[in-house]
């Protein structure tokens, strides 16, 4: 008996520890599946920065690129965003670095993405760019002095023009408006600045004429007609006509009377390629959708800080200039029902 007693005796230390082991590997396997659950959830947490291209300071591409950041910063629903705006040498850089990562959105002008999304022009190959939104018109303007003379676009003929930042692409729409016009970059000497540079090139004489274009009003329109009397340079009807025709992103627009001062009546000027937000059409379709929702649905924001933003509303944002629309942003078009099917 006292054998058959130590030995049940024996089994039942066993059987505890036995217990006392299993529970142990229990509370580590719950330990390890605690933290695993805790590492996933920080990781779906971890902030996220998210910068928009614009383009240097003087044109409406850089307020309206910061209205955007600010909006959106402050208004996109449960995710952990950071969004800011960042200075660029404007479209041309933008489109190389939403291609290969380096920002998330951009401002671009249509004309110059119609040529990079078909690799025509400089652009070498074809980039793989998409339109998130479309936003304001990018109304062009030539300026001159009063005094200069000069009435058309053929009297720059031997002058010394200003024709947009280096590097910024703006000869992707102004070769097209000046050959319809009978003139080249040939005939005249092309100045590099930005409008800021340009409006002080018109006040000194060191520049003829200028070309300086965006949303209405443009900063650098109205500095240059507030500090001396400038003449609008008027574009040829027939031209313009032509340029409508042959390409998707000209077309005609009324600047109203006293927008600038000294003009008094409506202007007869063309957007020359409308701004766009673009993003590449590698970004995943729900960062996409989320941040055209976000800026569509707080658009009355955008407005109170450029009004520019009235731009967006349904009949333009989804309007085709050339550059295919990235399927985050038709997904929440179509939600909404402004997608033209």
């Amino acid at each position: 008996m006292k054998s058959i007693l130590f030995c049940l005796s024996i089994i039942c230390v066993i059987f505890a520890i036995g217990c006392d082991n299993t529970s142990k590997r229990d509370s580590a396997q719950d330990e390890k599946s605690d933290t695993s659950v805790k590492l996933k959830n920080d990781n779906s947490t971890k902030r996220r920065y998210i910068s928009i291209g614009t383009a240097p300071a003087g044109g409406a591409f850089f307020v309206v690129g910061a209205a955007i950041a600010e909006v959106v910063d402050g208004n996109v629903p449960g995710a952990n965003w950071e969004v800011t705006a960042e200075a660029t040498k404007g479209t041309q850089e933008n489109i190389r670095r939403i291609v290969s990562g380096e920002l998330e959105f951009a401002l671009a002008n249509a004309a110059i993405s119609y040529f990079a999304v078909r690799g025509e022009g400089a652009w070498e190959t074809e980039h793989a760019i998409r339109s998130v939104m479309t936003l304001a018109p990018n109304v062009g303007l030539f300026l001159t002095p009063q005094a200069s003379g000069i009435r058309t676009i053929q009297d720059f003929a031997g002058k010394r023009i200003v024709v947009g930042p280096a590097g910024a692409g703006f000869e992707y729409f102004l070769k097209p408006i000046l050959a319809e016009h009978g003139i080249t970059y040939d005939d005249f000497t092309p100045i590099n600045s930005t409008y800021i540079g340009a409006v002080d090139l018109l006040a000194d004489g060191s520049a003829a004429a200028a070309f300086v274009g965006g949303a209405v009003p443009t900063p650098a329109a109205t500095q240059a007609s507030t500090s001396q009397e400038i003449f609008f340079i008027p574009f040829d009807e027939a031209a313009k006509q032509a340029l409508f025709e042959e390409y998707p992103f000209f077309n005609a627009i009324s600047i109203p009377a006293n927008t600038y001062k000294g003009r008094t009546e409506p202007f007869a000027s063309m957007n020359v390629g409308a701004m766009h937000l673009i993003t590449a059409e590698k970004v995943d379709e729900n960062t996409v959708y989320e941040f055209t929702k976000t800026l569509y649905t707080h658009r009355a924001e955008v407005v109170k800080r450029h009004r520019a933003g009235k731009s967006i509303n349904p009949k333009n944002v989804v309007k085709d200039t050339g550059t295919p629309f990235h399927s985050g942003a038709i997904r929440f078009y179509r939600e909404i029902g402004i997608w033209p099917e």
